[in-house]
């Protein structure tokens, strides 16, 4: 018997995988801008200047939880959030809604399957347009400023005790 020949098919590359993975620390990111742009409400919790200078804890942004699902391609967001009062809290919920599904699925192709949005907390009016005021000077001289919504109106420290 002779050399048996080969198929070259064999030999040929299978196809090539490709696999995307997004921590949910980029969603969280994507999250923290698309409420940066929206009126009336600020998170409950944590130091975005700490999350910007990479200070934070390992759980990432606080106040803002992402799952995914890899089978599905799919990711659950909850959002905690405090409302200034006044605010309709329906409309104020289907906007945040709204955004931020839209903002994380053209930015990641993810689907987003659920939006949870907690109202933790009723903001005075005068206190939102003290946060409001200091972003506002701020982004004037850093534009990163606007993610840093503070998790309580800021807080005036004087010598009195």
């Amino acid at each position: 018997m002779g050399p048996k020949k080969v198929d070259t098919k064999e030999f040929e590359l299978p196809e090539t995988i490709f696999v995307r993975d997004i921590e949910n620390r980029v969603i969280q990111g994507i999250v923290l801008q698309c409420l940066a742009k929206i009126n009336g409400i600020t998170l409950t919790e944590g130091n975005f200047i700490d999350n910007i200078l990479g200070r934070d804890s390992l759980e990432g942004i606080k106040g803002i939880h992402a799952e995914q699902d890899n089978k599905k391609q799919c990711v659950s967001i909850k959002v905690d959030v405090n409302v200034c009062y006044g605010v309709s809290i329906p409309d104020k919920a289907e906007e945040i809604q709204s955004k931020v599904a839209k903002e994380v699925t053209k930015l990641t192709g993810l689907h987003v399957s659920c939006i949870h949005v907690v109202f933790k907390n009723i903001v005075p009016e005068n206190e939102m347009k003290k946060i409001s005021d200091i972003l506002h000077a701020h982004s004037r001289r850093d534009p990163t400023a606007e993610i840093l919504i503070s998790s309580k109106a800021e807080e005036e420290y004087t010598d009195d005790f």
